[in-house]
């Protein structure tokens, strides 16, 4: 093909000129599975691309022919008769990593993948349910969970006290993968015979039945610090399942449900709390007392406390989680109207309300009346 009918190579890669290395083999491999024949059969577009691929990225991946392809072009490359478009350099020198790693996309493999004896155990999850005053204090909890722990006859080898060893798999000679040869293509699947596990044994252990682990019942002191939250999560290093064969132990997460409380509503590190009180004592003010999680303040109410004012106790709230000091307890005011009265008590209120006309007392409804006549005239 002539140099000018060819695509420029950083935009056959899709990147750009001052584009790394490992973005170059990134995009190539994108593109390779998108466009590999495998994916495509008897596509000749998808072919043709594929050829194209390989060819930009045989170039740009060497430093020495890129700094020649960035300098001179296609041209370059376009040496004495018979080597082609590439100078005579072989077209496989160097694929045979990058192929592999396409194919273990392809197949859940791949070069230098092969799967370890030793691996981490599994991370569990306990729900945990507290009550309010214990969230926001601070408590410490026994838990009791199942989980895998290491055997503790064969201490983790899976294999019968006083028999030979697990010995390395003879198939796949302890990778716990066989490669095959296709042309230039190395592709990598699980061995049949270990199933992956690239060791063989003989005599398994039997109480775990040469699985190196057992399902026991623990039983787990857990503190729980003060100011966690409906959500929290508590992580316990090392307290999940045991790792295979002799592999880290994973990790605990206790998640932290908060019981409502019949007074208390949180919100961030403040507490929340509805007080009634009756009319007479809205008007003339009082004193009443407020439960907090300390146990009960006084409060006083000022005279002419509004429905809905709220009061705040500074520092009678949550302990922040973080250290951050502590939030406030907020006392919203609710004045209570009475059902029934006695006749005695509607005779002082009608007297009342005769003689309570003055819009200086009722501020509030004035400014809602003069509001009415801004909008309607």
């Amino acid at each position: 093909m002539p140099a000018a009918s060819k695509r420029d190579y950083y935009e056959v890669l899709t990147v750009s000129r001052s584009a790394s290395e490992e973005e170059l083999k990134k995009a190539y491999r994108r593109l390779a599975i998108q466009y590999h024949p495998d994916r495509n059969p008897g596509n000749k577009e998808a072919e043709e691309r594929f050829k194209e691929l390989n060819e930009a990225y045989q170039v740009l991946s060497d430093p020495e022919r890129r700094a020649q392809y960035d300098r001179f072009g296609h041209a370059a490359f376009q040496g004495a008769s018979g080597q082609g478009p590439f100078g005579g350099f072989d077209f496989t020198q160097g694929f045979e990593e990058v192929f592999s790693d396409i194919f273990g996309d392809f197949f859940g493999t791949g070069r230098g993948r092969s799967r370890s004896r030793t691996r981490r155990g599994d991370d569990l999850r306990y729900d945990l349910e507290v009550e309010f005053e214990e969230a926001a204090r601070g408590t410490e909890k026994t838990i009791k969970f199942q989980r895998l722990t290491q055997c503790d006859v064969c201490n983790g080898s899976r294999s019968r006290v006083g028999a030979s060893a697990a010995r390395p798999c003879p198939n796949c000679r302890g990778t716990g993968q066989v490669r095959t040869q296709q042309g230039f293509f190395s592709i990598s699947t699980t061995c049949g015979q270990c199933r992956g596990e690239g060791m063989i044994i003989s005599d398994p252990c039997p109480k775990c039945q040469g699985q190196g682990r057992i399902r026991k019942n623990e039983s787990l002191s857990v503190k729980v610090p003060a100011g966690v939250d409906n959500g929290s999560r508590l992580k316990l290093r090392g307290e999940g399942e045991a790792g295979y064969a002799s592999g880290p132990a994973g990790d605990l997460y206790v998640v932290i449900h908060v019981k409502e409380h019949e007074l208390f509503v949180r919100q961030d590190n403040d507490i929340v709390i509805e007080v009634p009180i009756g009319f007479p004592q809205a008007a003339l003010g009082c004193e009443i007392e407020v439960p907090t999680l300390e146990g009960k303040v006084k409060l006083k109410i000022p005279a002419g406390t509004q429905s809905g004012k709220v009061l705040r106790l500074k520092g009678k709230g949550i302990v922040d989680l973080h250290g951050y000091g502590r939030g406030d307890q907020l006392i919203r005011v609710v004045v209570e109207t009475p059902r029934s009265l006695s006749a005695r008590q509607r005779e002082l209120l009608e007297e009342f309300a005769q003689l309570d006309g003055k819009a200086v007392n009722h501020p509030l409804s004035k400014g809602f009346v003069d509001k009415l006549k801004e909008m309607f005239g």
